[in-house]
Formats: structure tokens, sequence, C-alpha cells
């Protein structure tokens, strides 16, 4: 997104405006966030957005409509919407986005008495390449760095619940192959989607199967343990045999390879896929969950 594109005020859908606006969480131009306070004497727990576009476009603003931003605020939970860095910016690759996403987290704890925030009750959401992340940061390790020289990066990466709409199974794109039934990978297009996703301009000249290290941090699926945030999980997108690349990234089957891992380490996970018959008999939404996993009565 060019920035100097005219984007609309943080104003939500009941025509409330972000308490902070363009709050700056890093030195990059796109480390910022809006963030709306509920209004409580005591420290909130707080819901962080992270917008989707394939980490090359995008922008917070998609959020500042939603109905769920202002359910959660009338619950007491405090909403952030943040921006990030693309893939095609320094240091390149998914993982320079996702650390960004990271980083605003760290930020927001560090800063939890100015914004009144609950640290100890985060938790994210987000679509497509924003629902990767959040799914990322649910299944990680504490990302916690005690030593580093900035104190931002002292504060857990921990949280509460994740939520995911139409979201990928994984970053390490070798893996799509199996997950959509599909020899991606053998795919010209493919190798070069894979690696600008690893942080490189072309596959030309490169065995990007041999870059494991990368390939595992990327591979939230292979992180995701018992110990990981419990998350909601929604695609409507069609089934079928993948027509374009749209429906390659956010395919219906990439819910029911998260279903089924999450199944077999006993992360609670509630999943709905209905072009693929999948529905939660539970019946709750994304924010019915949350508020749960907050302790918080609607």
């Amino acid at each position: 997104m060019n920035l100097s594109e005219v984007l609309p005020e943080p104003i939500n859908a009941t025509g409330v405006k972000a308490d902070f606006i363009n709050e700056k969480y890093g030195s990059h131009e796109r480390n910022t966030f809006d963030l709306w306070l509920a209004k409580s004497e005591k420290p909130t727990p707080l819901v962080i957005y992270i917008h989707g576009g394939g980490f090359t476009e995008g922008d917070k603003s998609r959020y500042y409509l939603s109905e769920d931003v202002v359910r959660f605020l009338n619950a007491g939970i405090s909403v952030a919407l943040i921006n990030y860095r693309f893939m095609n910016q320094p240091p390149y690759g998914i993982l320079g986005s996702m650390n960004d996403s990271k980083r605003c987290i760290q930020y927001l704890r560090f800063h939890a008495e100015k914004f009144n925030v609950d640290k100890t009750r985060i938790a994210c959401t987000g679509g497509s390449a924003g629902a990767g992340t959040a799914l990322w940061l649910a299944f990680s390790d504490d990302m916690a760095d005690p030593q580093n020289t900035d104190p931002v990066l002292h504060e857990s990466t921990r949280l509460t619940c994740a939520g995911a709409f139409a979201t990928q199974a994984t970053y390490d794109i070798f893996k799509w192959d199996e997950i959509l039934g599909i020899p991606l990978s053998k795919q010209p297009e493919t190798l070069h989607l894979i690696a600008r996703a690893l942080g490189f301009k072309s596959a030309e000249g490169r065995d990007l199967r041999k870059e494991t290290a990368i390939r595992q941090n990327l591979d939230f699926l292979a992180k995701m343990k018992s110990s990981g945030s419990p998350v909601f999980i929604y695609n409507k997108h069609r089934a079928g045999i993948p027509e374009t690349q749209d429906d390659i990234n956010h395919h219906p089957l990439h819910a029911k390879a998260l279903m089924k891992k999450a199944e077999s380490v006993g992360l609670e996970a509630i999943v709905y896929a209905p072009e693929i018959g999948i529905n939660n008999k539970s019946g709750k939404d994304l924010v019915d969950f949350f508020l749960e996993k907050f302790g918080v009565t609607p």
C-alpha cells in the first residue's frame, strides 16, 4: 500500500475515535498501531488485530468498522489494530513481517501501565497473512529475549488465545503439496513464492528445500503442541480443485490440517470450514471464544 494513499480516520463502527492513533512500536515506518481503550479502572484484556494482504499489502484500517471490535470494547476488552513491514522490505521475507507483530505484542506489554492493559490476557487475530501470523505467535515457544539491550524484547510473546480467518496451515510452503494434494512445489510460480517467503529475490540457483532453519521457523503447523494457545479458526472459502493463487492460499484444507494437528496433540481448537463439512458443535464465534478464554462474562 502506498503510504501517500488517503486512509480513513480510525473511527469505529459506533463513531468512536481511537484513543491512540499511529502509535509507534518500532523504527520502521509501518511499525504503528491504533488503540481503542475499554473504559475500566482496572487493567483490561487486549485483542490485537493483524491485517492480511499476502505480506505485500494491506492496512490496519481494514478493521475500523468491524462489529467484533465494538463487541470487544463493549465487553471491557481493549483493541489494537496494527501495521507491519511487508516482506519485500528489509530484512525481506515473511519472518520480517511476523517479527514486527511479535515486537508490537512486546511493546504493548512493556507499556501495559500506560495503556491500562492486563499483560497476562492478550490475544491476536487476523485474516490470511494476519491469521497465519497469529497462529505463528500462538504455537511458538515464548520468544522473550531477557538478555537483549532493548527492554521491550524482554517481554513475553505468549498469547491467551488466537483467532485465524482464511488462514494458511503453515508458511513452510513445501508442505502445501501434501495439505492440498497437489504438486505445487514443482511449479515455477510456487518456487518463486517460496523464495520470496524465505527472503530471497528468486529461486534461481538455490535449493530452497535446504533452507531448513528458516523453513522450520515458518512452520507453525509443526510448532503446534498441547501447551500452545487455544485457537479459533474459520474458513468459508470454496473447496474443490484450486483454480487461482487465492484458492490455493485460502483453501479450507488448510483449516482441516490445523484441526487434525490440534486433535493429535491435544490442543483446544474451534474450527469452522463449512465448505468441507467442518462445523463446531459449540456454535461459538470469535468473540464468544475470546471472552471465555479471558474469563470475561458477556
